[in-house]
């Protein structure tokens, strides 16, 4: 038996709400949200969650929820948090055993040199720039990093790509995409012409597929892509 939730959607205090139940909640995340505190201070997406569930359940006392992963700033699509402690380092070793399957929508502007491939770079951070450069082959201090990408469709003057990761890094898809000359759209970091308006990028955790850390049940989960944005109504029939 699975949860499949590709047409469960609710928008509630401006959150996009997935999926929820009493140990998870799938969020919907818009470009500009960081998911987890940094240095600009900005109020980030696990607070907003849960100065929500406190309001809305009338909790009178602190509201656990822990960060099980994240996205890029940018970026958009489906972001996984724990309402339990149980749950949690549950939830954490699916991610860290790659249990967890998620499906990126990236546009490009250029053309890949293949249909379908596999990328295998060596990714090296740095973190003046908060930027990491793809290297072919092994450098010093840098990781190995894998992914999987197809070419789904054309659009007039982009291609819509499929991508799934073999390994989680950092700005893994906009680096190694960019390192094969297909800078994702309104990635200004690693290339691309122009910003977007609203300084994001094209890219979008698409999909989300892991066992339920306590049901064990499949919970399935389609992040429908932003709005008012032309070049995603564009993908939407794909």
């Amino acid at each position: 038996m699975s949860i499949n939730t590709d047409k469960i959607l609710s928008n509630k205090n401006n959150l996009q709400i997935l999926y929820e139940d009493n140990h998870l909640i799938i969020i919907n995340k818009r470009a500009g949200d960081i998911v987890q505190g940094d240095k600009t201070g900005d109020k980030p997406l696990s607070e907003v969650v849960k100065s929500f569930i406190k309001e809305r359940d009338k909790k009178p006392g602190n509201v656990y929820l822990g960060v099980v992963h994240r996205l890029d700033r940018p970026t958009t699509g489906a972001v996984l948090f724990s309402k339990t402690s149980k749950a949690l380092p549950r939830l954490n070793k699916l991610f860290v055993e790659k249990s967890a399957k998620k499906t990126y929508w990236a546009v490009v502007k250029q053309m890949p040199p293949k249909t379908s491939d596999t990328l295998t770079h060596w990714l090296k951070k740095n973190p003046k720039n908060n930027k990491s450069t793809a290297y072919t082959k092994e450098v010093a201090g840098s990781k190995k990093a894998i992914l999987h990408y197809k070419v789904l469709k054309q659009l007039d003057n982009y291609f819509l790509l499929e991508v799934t990761l073999q390994t989680g890094r950092h700005h893994q898809i906009r680096s190694q995409l960019a390192s094969i000359g297909s800078t994702i759209k309104g990635d200004l970091k690693y290339g691309a012409d122009r910003s977007n308006p609203d300084a994001s990028i094209h890219l979008h955790a698409r999909e989300l597929e892991f066992a339920h850390p306590v049901s064990q049940e499949i919970v399935h989960v389609l992040a429908p892509l932003p709005t008012h944005d032309s070049v995603w109504e564009a993908c939407a029939d794909n």
